[in-house]
Order: structure tokens, then C-alpha cells, then sequence
């Protein structure tokens, strides 16, 4: 396998591992840093399906501890049961609407600049809630109930939009619904699991044409790289949150979103299907 693509792999790995758990977008950075390297075909499409296993591997490792305990303790402790149900409600909504309007969001949003404008709404809805006043209802995530749950799981319908970020989506709606900023970040992490799994499947089994052997290479590459940059980002980003609070993220998704489109203006990158 060439180098080249090889570097691509890696490049897009760290890409995807860095931002999947930040309220950033990874699809959608992945989008725009595929689009600039000339990796956004279907080879590559199947390619990003794929590196998300790595991130999400990262957080199973992360909360190893947590899972484990849970699965030991699901006849026995109602607080396991209660935490599983949860995710099962949460993940629900998104699953729904995933399946009824995949074709539909695929064709017409995965594109630099709907990317790009959806990167700024939600960077100023980021904003708007940081600014309001923040009631904290539930300071952890065990402590959540089946409608708070049900809630995130609503918010997170918003992240089938390219460049919304389900990580934003779900934070900031676990925010808006009283949820502590911590429980907001954890519940966020924990959902991604089935949540990211559950797509990934479903679109691996729709891609299935496209996978292929000779890109082992490339997919491992890819994968390890976005498992140790998730790793590292979430640790992080759980001590971040211990003394910050969201608006330099939503700075961030203004700027980039701003970049993208000023310089499709420009002329100065020639962004494909714009």
C-alpha cells in the first residue's frame, strides 16, 4: 500500500479521534479534511465508518470499569439496570430517525459548506446556552431517570446533521435539561457507544460493496490513530470541564465555519459539492 494513502489514514485517524467526543463535529471535520486530501469517495466514506470503532473502543476502554460492573451487576443491582434502560431510551430516537432519513441526509448534507453552516449555528447555540442560567438538577449520570434520558436522546436527532456534533448535541441538551456539566460530558460518552456502533454497523452493512481486504492496511492505521487520540481527548476533556465551561468550543466551530465558507467565496480552496 502506498505511503501516501497510508499518511492520509493517519491524519484522518488523529481527525476523527480528536474531535468525536468534543462538541466540534468530527463527520464534519472529517468531511472538510477529506476534502482537502482528496479523500472523500466512497472508498474513503467506508474508511470513516470504519476509524470510528477505533474512538469508541478508546471510551469502552476509558469506563472499562463502569461496563463491567454493570454487566456483572444487571440481575442483581436495579441502579445497573436503570443505567442500560437509559441508554436504550436515549439511543432509541436517533436510530429512528437515522434509518428513516439516512439516504436523504447523505446525499444532500455530507458537503463542505452545509458542513460549515451548521458548524456556525450550533457554535452560537453553544453560546446561547453557556449564557443562560445553568440549573442543575442531576449532578451524575447514574443519578438520571428514563425522561432525562429520553430527552438527551431527542437532542441528539439534531447530530444527523453533518457539522452539528453529537457530542454538542447531546452535552448541550443534557445542559438545557438540568443536567451537571460532567453528567452531561459522561452520559455523552456512554451513549456514543451504542449509538456509534449502531451506525456503524448499519452503514458497513450498506457499504459492504465497497470494503475490501487490500485496504486492511489503511483501516488499521487509521483505526489505532483516531483509539490513542480519543483516548487522550477524553481524559482531557473530563478534566477541561472540572474548571471550563463550552465557549471556547463555540468560538472555535464559528472560526473554522467562517474559514470554510470565506474561502469557498475566495476561490482560495475549492471545496467539492458546495
Amino acid at each position: 500500500m502506498e505511503l501516501t494513502l497510508l499518511l492520509k489514514a493517519l491524519v484522518l485517524g488523529i481527525v476523527e479521534g480528536l474531535t468525536e467526543f468534543l462538541p466540534i463535529s468530527s463527520t464534519g471535520h472529517l468531511i472538510l479534511v477529506g476534502d482537502l486530501l482528496n479523500f472523500n469517495d466512497e472508498r474513503g466514506q467506508v474508511f470513516e465508518i470504519v476509524i470510528q470503532m477505533g474512538a469508541i473502543l478508546a471510551v469502552i476502554w476509558e469506563y472499562r470499569a463502569k461496563f463491567l460492573t454493570v454487566a456483572a451487576r444487571f440481575f442483581s443491582d436495579p441502579e445497573s439496570r436503570r443505567f442500560v434502560a437509559n441508554l436504550a431510551i436515549a439511543f432509541m430516537p436517533a436510530a429512528i430517525f437515522g434509518v428513516a432519513f439516512a439516504k436523504y441526509i447523505k446525499s444532500h448534507l455530507f458537503k463542505p459548506i452545509p458542513v460549515a453552516v451548521a458548524l456556525i449555528v450550533g457554535g452560537v447555540l453553544i453560546l446561547l446556552a453557556e449564557r443562560r442560567r445553568h440549573r442543575v438538577r442531576i449532578e451524575r449520570a447514574d443519578a438520571m431517570q428514563w425522561t432525562d434520558a429520553l430527552k438527551v436522546g431527542l437532542a441528539q436527532c439534531f447530530a444527523l446533521f453533518p457539522g452539528t456534533s453529537r457530542s454538542a448535541a447531546t452535552i448541550i441538551g443534557g445542559l438545557f435539561f438540568g443536567l451537571s456539566r460532567k453528567a452531561a460530558t459522561e452520559f455523552s460518552f456512554f451513549l456514543a457507544v451504542p449509538t456509534l456502533i449502531g451506525a456503524g454497523v448499519y452503514q458497513l452493512y450498506h457499504e459492504r460493496a465497497n470494503l475490501s481486504l487490500a485496504d486492511a492496511g489503511m483501516f488499521s492505521v487509521g483505526s489505532a490513530a483516531a483509539f490513542v487520540s480519543a483516548f487522550l481527548c477524553v481524559r482531557w476533556l473530563l478534566r477541561y470541564i472540572a474548571t471550563h465551561d463550552f465557549t471556547a468550543f463555540a468560538w472555535y466551530r464559528i472560526a473554522f465555519g467562517l474559514m470554510v465558507l470565506i474561502t469557498g467565496y475566495a476561490g482560495v480552496i475549492n471545496w467539492t459539492g458546495g
